[in-house]
């Protein structure tokens, strides 16, 4: 069962111009998504940059507010402030930033930049706080003596071990991460994304994921959705995106994960060019006459994709070959 569900989430932000600064058009940051988290699962939310999905992940924890639709906590509207605070939405919806520096107050030591949470909600004494912080600490593979230092005296690696301390000071049912490896090494990357899958199991934790990146995305979710311009273009199981791909740009997100496979690199830049041919021969199956992508499909029970008709599918790659 799903305990969140976006419902037809509207973010538009608006254009202004003119001698008097007058609204003359919007940007639809997010057009009409809608997603479904159940608990203790990993959803992924993936586009290129400027396909709002980093909007609609801000909208969901209450950092931007959106234009039109609804957010439901367990079939409870949650799209106001006075509404998140009364059930404890706030405090059971938290977030891991993509520049954690930035989210750190370098002012601070790491001690009440971990506790801000806890004391806005929770009511404990000094000794009490300290072993919560230790706790949290130890659960995320940090030194005791860490409390007492500040954001710049630690590595990038370590500075996002923090940053998910505070995101699960509160025992939260949902993080949202956005692209919250992109900035590190690629050793560090794994170890963070191993790191995330432990605590997921000791915290019960569901994710949602964000990033551009496929390959991380594979590794991590149980669901992914494809965003592009403002609206989804496919959702499915992992298993359903990668082993059976059928929006255009799907596939070209997926034909440009980097393979590192001198042997087969022709085979790799052929389907690459193929790709590209699709993309450009059927177009319009996709997307209408003013680009605006069409409504999600059905394909299977758990495959939607967004097309004209699923009759069109069937044509694309006979009319490819």
């Amino acid at each position: 069962m799903s305990f969140l569900e976006i419902n037809n989430l509207k973010v538009h932000f608006p254009i202004r111009g003119g001698f008097f600064n007058t609204i003359q058009d919007y940007v639809k940051a997010v057009d009409d998504v809608s997603i479904k988290i159940e608990e203790g699962r990993t959803y992924g939310l993936i586009g290129e940059s400027g396909s709002g999905k980093t909007t609609v992940g801000k909208a969901i924890v209450g950092l931007e507010q959106p234009t039109g639709g609804e957010i439901l906590y367990y079939g409870k509207r949650v799209n106001s402030k006075k509404l998140r605070k009364k059930m404890d939405y706030n405090k059971e919806v938290q977030m891991i930033f993509q520049d954690v520096l930035s989210s750190l107050d370098p002012k601070k030591r790491i001690r009440d930049i971990i506790a801000e949470p806890i004391r806005n909600y929770e009511n404990l004494s000094k000794e009490e706080e300290i072993k919560k912080l230790l706790d949290l600490l130890n659960i995320v593979g940090m030194p005791p003596d860490a409390l007492y230092k500040y954001p710049h005296e630690f590595s990038g690696g370590q500075r996002q071990r923090i940053g998910i301390a505070r995101s699960v000071a509160l025992s939260p049912k949902l993080i949202v991460a956005d692209e919250p490896v992109s900035a590190l090494d690629l050793s560090v990357q794994a170890q963070i994304l191993n790191f995330l899958k432990q605590i997921q199991e000791e915290f019960s934790l569901s994710y949602l994921f964000i990033s551009h990146d496929l390959g991380v995305v594979k590794h991590m979710c149980d669901y992914i959705y494809i965003m592009y311009r403002g609206r989804l273009v496919e959702t499915g199981t992992t298993q359903d995106i990668f082993n059976n791909p059928q929006h255009i740009y799907t596939k070209k997100l997926i034909a440009a994960i980097p393979e590192i496979d001198v042997e087969n690199r022709d085979t790799i830049r052929l389907n690459r060019m193929k790709v590209e041919k699709e993309y450009a021969k059927n177009e319009k199956i996709f997307y209408d006459k003013d680009g605006k992508v069409f409504d999600l499909l059905p394909i299977s029970e758990t495959h939607f994709v967004a097309v004209k008709s699923k009759e069109d599918l069937k044509n694309v790659e006979n009319s490819v070959a």
